[in-house]
């Protein structure tokens, strides 16, 4: 898979995830524990494109 494919699925995730976390906080029975392991997921998806696009910027 190229880096741009890479960077783009990653980039897909981070914006489903992004729609996930909304929809879990306007739920009335949203669980504070699922909104937070979303929110560590989307973070960890951002670090990865981060560190993918400043790796594709050094070459």
């Amino acid at each position: 898979m190229s880096l741009a494919a890479h960077l783009a699925e990653l980039a897909e995730k981070h914006r489903v995830l992004d729609r996930r976390i909304e929809q879990e906080l306007s739920r009335p029975a949203a669980t504070d524990h699922e909104i937070m392991r979303l929110k560590v997921e989307k973070l960890r998806l951002k670090e990865q494109i981060e560190k993918l696009q400043a790796r594709s910027r050094k070459h």
